[in-house]
């Protein structure tokens, strides 16, 4: 059997060879959504993703013979291990074609480096931590994925499984028809009594004041997700990196914020499901996927709710019924009548039950997963 040389991504030719491998992985496969490339260029780079201003990643090829055959990044994420207390050390950005030895050969690579750094266990994938794109497809492969979800081939998981990795935690992504919402007595009514006893309102994100409404997302975020499993804080300088990204892809009326007594209490991202536009692109934007972009704006039928959290004073009174009433139905009036409320964890019953409520459906599922080292 032949040799796997496995390198380091050492300068920007390997980096372009690293990002483009993908197209070799999924050509032919119809739900594949082909990153934009200048977004991938950006996040891998220790320059410019603010993320690397706490942490380190090394990034490694996979060849046989002179042909790539797989890839994976090694990331040791300083803020989640002072956050969490522990010695995590995380893989992402794994493709692989389907061979045991390849695959084998990558996580060990992964492996040796975070042992290096003194870490524990080796977690994954997460692309390059929990605030980005995360965990692996092993539910729902007959459908391409929403915006900034993931993807992959089936035989990823036997890949992982051989390797001797054990499941960490699941996570969820609800199909959601605007039809089934509006139908369920039981979210109206706990959204209407909700808005009643606490008297929350509602507002959009103002783009004439981007900036200040920014500011509002960081004392929002941090605080609202702080409890969860895997959860890391956003510094200043990540969020503002976001923010800019986004910026130009934003439907104001589905970014929601919620004050009670002019106290901000709750926030909402909802984003139109791009990959419809991006499917279409392969990956290059320039120069006529900018056009697109927002030519074929009002054909996206689906959206993705990202992230909608409550501070803790202010969970398990219904006000997430009153946002998921609200997105609905300012989804509708933007012609979008299907959402994805992703991603959410297994065993978070407060998000899985509000889920339930609106009729729901469990459509896909993603694993991230876990080996000592």
């Amino acid at each position: 059997m032949s040799s796997i040389k496995i390198s380091i991504v050492k300068d920007q030719k390997d980096l372009m060879r690293f990002i483009k491998f993908q197209w070799k992985i999924y050509e032919g496969d119809p739900n594949w959504v082909p990153p934009l490339i200048m977004d991938r260029k950006k996040i891998l780079s220790k320059e410019k993703n603010p993320f690397f201003k706490h942490s380190e990643a090394e990034y490694f090829l996979a060849e046989r013979n002179g042909e790539l055959v797989g890839r994976i990044a090694a990331i040791k994420n300083d803020l989640h291990n002072q956050y969490h207390k522990d010695k995590v050390g995380f893989f992402g950005f794994f493709e692989c074609i389907n061979d045991h030895e390849v695959a084998n050969a990558l996580f060990d690579a992964a492996k040796d480096w975070l042992k290096s750094k003194g870490l524990e266990s080796m977690r994954g994938p997460v692309n390059p931590s929990t605030n980005d794109e995360v965990a692996m497809l092993i539910d729902g492969f007959d459908d391409p994925p929403r915006l900034l979800m993931t993807y992959n081939p089936k035989y990823y998981l036997p890949l992982c499984d051989n390797y001797g990795f054990y499941k960490a935690k699941d996570l969820y992504a609800y199909k959601l028809e605007n039809k089934k919402v509006v139908g369920s007595e039981k979210i109206k009514r706990v959204a209407e009594i909700a808005q009643k006893r606490s008297g929350i309102k509602i507002s959009q994100l103002n783009m004439k004041d981007f900036k200040k409404e920014v500011e509002k997302v960081k004392y929002v975020y941090n605080k609202a997700w702080a409890p969860n499993w895997g959860f890391v804080p956003m510094t200043d300088e990540e969020l503002d990196g976001m923010a800019k990204d986004l910026k130009p892809l934003v439907e104001p009326s589905l970014v929601l914020f919620g004050e009670i007594d002019n106290k901000l209490v709750g926030f909402a991202l909802v984003m139109p499901d791009y990959n419809y536009i991006f499917k279409q692109l392969d990956g290059k934007l320039f120069p006529f996927g900018i056009i697109k972009l927002y030519t074929q704006k009002k054909k996206i039928k689906w959206c993705r709710i990202l992230t909608l959290g409550l501070i803790s004073d202010f969970q398990k009174k219904g006000l997430d019924a009153v946002f998921y009433w609200e997105i609905v139905n300012r989804a509708h009036q933007n012609g979008i009548d299907l959402g994805e409320a992703s991603w959410i964890l297994e065993d978070n019953d407060m998000m899985n039950r509000g889920a339930d409520a609106m009729n729901g459906e469990l459509y896909k599922k993603y694993r991230i997963y876990e080996k000592k080292i």
